[in-house]
């Protein structure tokens, strides 16, 4: 069947849809164990993006099992189809113009990588939330961890599933050392860095930053 689909030229192109947003398109690829501070930081970036005006959507882990991903469950295969369908969705998004915040755990690197290959040179950035285990444990804020430890959630990332670090992330951070604003901060200096945004963009006026939200404990 595949010899009878043809790609379809689209007449829009990257630069027109750059030119009209005032801004490049990227991926930015949030992963970490669980309580690491992916959603929170995504979140926290995103209210920051709108403020300057910036095109952008948030792509959740949780929040994408409830829809498109609700028949997956949490084998390492169904974690691999998690994965490969968030990359097609976050690379259409790219290529829409929009800055797109995926906050997945995403375990396996090989699974990111092919994130990653699917997207231009460049728009894919991974950025790595090294924050410790036992941060991530004390935190505990949906109980996940308290029932790994209890034999109830099996399967779970980082108690008895792995958890494979990048090698080479654009960018770390460690949430229980830096403030969420610290860590935004980082993140629109990558960007500026990258040309996603253009240096010096300012906040939009009569816009306003969501209050910073809390990551604790902090080591």
């Amino acid at each position: 069947m595949t010899q009878n689909i043809v790609w379809h030229p689209q007449g829009v192109t990257p630069e027109q849809r750059r030119a009209l947003n005032g801004h490049g398109a990227a991926v930015i690829w949030f992963t970490g164990l669980s309580g690491a501070g992916k959603s929170t930081l995504a979140n926290a970036l995103e209210a920051r993006l709108l403020a300057m005006g910036a095109h952008s959507y948030l792509l959740d882990g949780d929040n994408v099992r409830h829809g498109l991903n609700g028949d997956l469950g949490f084998s390492e295969v169904d974690r691999r189809e998690n994965i490969r369908r968030i990359g097609e969705v976050s690379r259409l998004f790219a290529d829409a113009g929009l800055i797109v915040l995926a906050a997945f755990i995403s375990p396996y690197r090989q699974d990111r990588e092919a994130v990653a290959r699917l997207l231009p040179p460049g728009q894919f950035i991974e950025i790595h939330l090294d924050t410790p285990l036992s941060t991530c444990e004390q935190r505990d804020p949906k109980g996940l961890y308290r029932k790994a430890r209890a034999g109830t959630l099996t399967q779970f990332t980082g108690i008895d599933a792995e958890y494979q670090a990048p090698e080479k992330p654009a960018l770390r951070l460690n949430t229980a050392q830096m403030t969420v604003a610290e860590c935004v901060e980082a993140l629109i200096a990558l960007l500026e860095q990258r040309a996603v945004l253009p240096a010096g963009r300012q906040t939009v006026r009569g816009s306003s930053e969501a209050a910073e939200p809390a990551l604790s404990p902090k080591a």
